[in-house]
């Protein structure tokens, strides 16, 4: 399998830096992918290091699991312990100790990976099967809920996971287009429902069919729940003074680890490290346009309770 020239691990250097990496210590990457995260983490753990991580999509799995073969015929000795586990990240709880772990990065959303495989039905800027499993092994297609969910159901669910204000008339529009079968075709009809593209200088242009892609995407792979799973279960892994790391791509997911730290700031729990969302430079947005939506946001298990969380920036 070759590695996407496209893919280039989005905030690596935040990250690593808000992990704030203790040589020998035990990291998890809940989202291997390429494992170019997970990749950073292990140079810096050292030999005595453990790197934990997760991923449901068995392709991604295999993939990272051959990258770090790569590094460890590289880094010899100097290479930390590895665990790999090809299950989603919301069994973290069950597959790990409590107050086991120094840091816990999750890089969430679609990767590059799922994206330029047509095959895949992640995307629509190449004709493929409507599928958008991440674990293509369990669970609904996309196709499935397209062509079997009735039209309110469709409608809400294009509003809730895709915040797309247009989405009764396309979930109408897509009824009366049934069968639809294809990402090509779910793009046109959706498309069809919008006014013409304009591209206003400086500015990205939005296809129309992104928001109800993403929406049938967090459907199908229950990404939102997969996430508050993680989240809930964090504050019980990390020892004191561990680090919770989180990457997200757009609104519903920060909203919820926004919420998420700021609630464990209030009871105690968490001081949350980045008072913002940390975003990607400019040149890292030119090398690598994934990077543009991307926003990552910090927190460090506290020793205690206390009553109100600490704020600093990061």
């Amino acid at each position: 399998m070759a590695e996407s020239p496209r893919h280039v691990p989005v905030l690596l250097e935040a990250a690593i830096q808000q992990l704030k990496i203790r040589r020998g210590g035990t990291y998890v990457d809940a989202t291997l992918g390429f494992a170019g995260h997970a990749s950073g983490i292990a140079r810096a753990l050292g030999p005595e290091g453990k790197l934990i991580g997760f991923d449901r999509d068995p392709e991604a799995f295999a993939f990272a699991t051959a990258r770090l073969d790569a590094l460890r015929d590289e880094l010899g000795a100097a290479m930390p312990r590895v665990e790999l586990h090809d299950v989603e990240f919301s069994q973290a709880a069950e597959r790990l100790a409590p107050g086991s772990v120094d840091g816990i990065l999750a890089d969430v959303g679609v990767s590059s990976m799922q994206l330029d495989e047509a095959r895949r039905g992640f995307s629509f800027q190449a004709d493929g099967a409507l599928d958008m499993r991440m674990n293509p092994r369990q669970g609904v297609t996309a196709e499935q809920v397209v062509n079997q969910f009735g039209e309110k159901e469709l409608a809400d669910l294009i509003y809730e996971f895709g915040e797309e204000r247009r989405s009764r008339r396309i979930a109408r529009a897509i009824v009366r287009a049934r069968p639809v079968t294809t990402t090509a075709e779910l793009a046109r009809v959706v498309a069809g429902c919008a006014p013409p593209m304009k591209r206003e200088r400086g500015k990205h242009v939005i296809h129309p069919a992104t928001r109800t892609f993403q929406a049938l995407r967090i459907y199908v792979n229950g990404e939102l729940d997969e996430l508050q799973a993680l989240l809930e279960s964090a504050p019980k892994l990390l020892k004191p003074g561990g680090r919770l790391v989180a990457i997200s791509f757009h609104s519903l997911e920060d909203r919820l680890v926004k919420d998420a730290f700021r609630e464990g700031a209030q009871a105690g729990i968490y001081e949350v490290l980045t008072r913002k969302p940390l975003t990607a430079e400019q040149d890292e947005m030119d090398r690598n346009p994934r990077s543009r939506s991307a926003k990552l946001r910090a927190a460090e298990r506290l020793a205690g309770q206390r009553k109100s969380g600490q704020l600093r920036s990061g």
